[in-house]
């Protein structure tokens, strides 16, 4: 299938080294400007109305779903909207409560801390941010042990926006910490189509209604994976058509990527082909090992799909094939 043959990166990763600018270009510049999401966009304005009225920052955010569907840009989004700066970290990179102290210690007044992954933040870390999303102090231990001596750090206000694909992970205690919960869904295609329309004009390319409406119905609903879908049919339009995406190139760019009408990749089918070959329930180790594939990523990318699309079943015994998945294999 050639150098276009990526469709499991397409699925899969958070962010691609060769997309991240481009990825960056087509998230809206405001929260008026972000398709889909309805309620928690009307939400976010109203509470971000009503802090910036009274003069005071923000309550904290945590955002839940699928990878994809827009919690980092609708940080983003917050920040800008209250008009302060936004500092990004990633849930496993904060090994220990030491790694928060520089970061917190650094926030400008009513400052926007963004943490990606947050349910994967160590329990010792997770439990070293309590103070500081409630009473905005840090206890720092200077000397460990026998005569430990710590020092109490004031922080500025600030607004801790955390992104989450697991929020049963979270302690009872951190989450109820945040004061706004949102969780975001699958978009229906309608409003993935539109997605792919507006990409389409920031990128410079030409797409027909079909091309788009044809990207929306296998992109899982999910933008980050129709705004990927739709970079590379710009490839296949550019260098093996006349630079237009109709629907003949959007059909060609599917078949290059190994995506087909049902939104399937070959990891899925791959996945759907280890649960039938086993004849009954599989544990998810099982399927992680069979194909070469991390329990996370299988449970969080590529099952929610699979069972939305009445391929799959979890049960008590573990992942069953459906009448259904059995067809598309």
């Amino acid at each position: 299938m050639g150098d276009l043959a990526v469709s499991d990166e397409v699925l899969e990763r958070e962010q691609l080294p060769a997309d991240a600018g481009s990825e960056n270009a087509l998230r809206p510049q405001r929260l008026a400007e972000f398709v889909g999401q309805r309620r928690v966009v009307d939400n976010l304005e109203l509470f971000i109305q009503a802090a910036r009225s009274r003069g005071e920052t923000m309550d904290h955010v945590l955002f839940s779903g699928m990878p994809g569907l827009g919690k980092t840009t609708l940080a983003h989004l917050i920040a800008d909207e209250l008009g302060v700066p936004m500092h990004a970290a990633s849930g496993p990179t904060l090994e220990k409560p030491g790694d928060l102290v520089g970061i917190l210690t650094r926030l400008e007044p009513g400052a926007v801390l963004f943490i990606d992954e947050i349910h994967r933040m160590p329990r010792a870390a997770e439990e070293f941010l309590y103070s500081a999303m409630e009473d905005f102090y840090l206890d720092v231990v200077l000397e460990p042990g026998v005569q430990s001596r710590s020092v109490r750090l004031s922080l500025q206000r600030f607004t801790l926006v955390g992104a989450t694909t697991r929020e049963g992970l979270l302690t009872a205690p951190f989450r109820a910490r945040f004061g706004v919960l949102e969780r975001l869904d699958p978009y229906p295609e309608i409003e993935l189509a539109e997605i792919v329309r507006r990409s389409a004009l920031k990128l410079g390319v030409a797409i027909d209604a079909a091309a788009c409406n044809l990207v929306a119905g296998r992109s899982r609903g999910t933008p980050r994976i129709a705004n990927r879908i739709l970079r590379r049919l710009r490839d296949v339009a550019q260098v093996k058509g006349s630079g237009r995406i109709d629907s003949a190139v959007a059909e060609q760019g599917m078949r290059m990527l190994g995506i087909d009408a049902q939104g399937l990749s070959e990891m899925d089918r791959r996945i759907l082909r280890c649960i039938a070959d086993h004849g009954g329930a599989v544990g998810l180790k099982t399927v992680a090992v069979a194909v070469g594939e991390e329990e996370d990523t299988i449970e969080d990318t590529y099952e929610p799909h699979l069972i939305r699309q009445g391929l799959l079943k979890k049960t008590p015994r573990g992942r069953v094939i459906t009448e259904r998945g059995l067809d598309a294999i």
